[in-house]
């Protein structure tokens, strides 16, 4: 478990058991629990599914027979805060009330996580007021319909052109109120692109900005190989052309 938290740079984390009971040196902060809820949510999506379950019967099955009792959700930000997506609650007698909860808005996923709080009441109030806080700062850009691009000149090859692709959705997230309307984007393409050119070489980058702020970029990429020309094409070219 700690050399899984190094990698994913949890500095401040150091486990001793792995239940979460109170521990000498078993210790996290606020930012390394997010950080591992980021990277649970990020790899294991379906997560979401199960912490979002507010009520479960359970049988639970012993040498002493069957009984059914029902499990109820501890995180009562599922009934109680319309964004929430999870995550996870905990409470030790040092740890006190704690969270991770997570929320989506309009494309935007947060996690806010709140440690030691006195009460269960505090600890999603406080998770409420955070994520709130993190909605009306943040904006989500995403360049979904970018478009068409040109085919781009190919010197020396079978074809004298190359049809482009994207090799991503652009997206951006803003944290200080920017107006995302400003957004401007330019295509350059690389210079005398000769072949062969390889499907899924770098043709060139669409370059995003607000104003004079660079905001990030993608790639372009030939969407097709272009094999070169070697003589004997050129000849049956120079033959078409005296036909017609």
């Amino acid at each position: 478990m700690n050399q899984r938290a190094e990698e994913l740079r949890m500095m401040n984390t150091h486990f001793v058991n792995c239940n979460g009971l109170d521990a000498d040196g078993h210790l996290t902060t606020a930012g390394d629990i997010a950080r591992m809820s980021r990277e649970l949510i990020t790899k294991y999506p379906q997560v979401h599914n199960y912490s979002m379950i507010w009520m479960e019967n359970i049988t639970h099955t012993t040498s002493k027979g069957t009984s059914e009792f029902g499990l109820s959700n501890t995180n009562k930000l599922v009934k109680q805060y319309q964004y929430t997506t999870g995550l996870k609650t905990g409470s030790t007698s040092l740890a006190k009330f704690c969270i991770s909860a997570t929320a989506k808005k309009d494309e935007v996923e947060l996690i806010a996580v709140i440690m030691a709080a006195p009460d269960p009441k505090t600890r999603f109030g406080d998770a409420t007021k955070l994520l709130n806080y993190g909605f009306g700062k943040c904006q989500l850009y995403r360049d979904d319909h970018p478009e068409k691009l040109d085919p781009v000149p190919v010197y020396g090859g079978l074809e004298e052109n190359v049809k482009c692709r994207y090799k991503s959705t652009f997206s951006y997230l803003s944290t200080t109120g920017e107006n995302l309307n400003d957004i401007s984007k330019k295509v350059v393409y690389r210079k005398n692109i000769s072949a062969p050119v390889k499907k899924g070489d770098v043709v060139g980058t669409a370059f995003y900005q607000i104003g004079n702020k660079d905001i990030g970029n993608v790639e372009i990429l030939a969407e097709e190989g272009v094999e070169k020309a070697g003589i004997l094409d050129y000849f049956l070219d120079m033959a078409r052309a005296w036909c017609f």
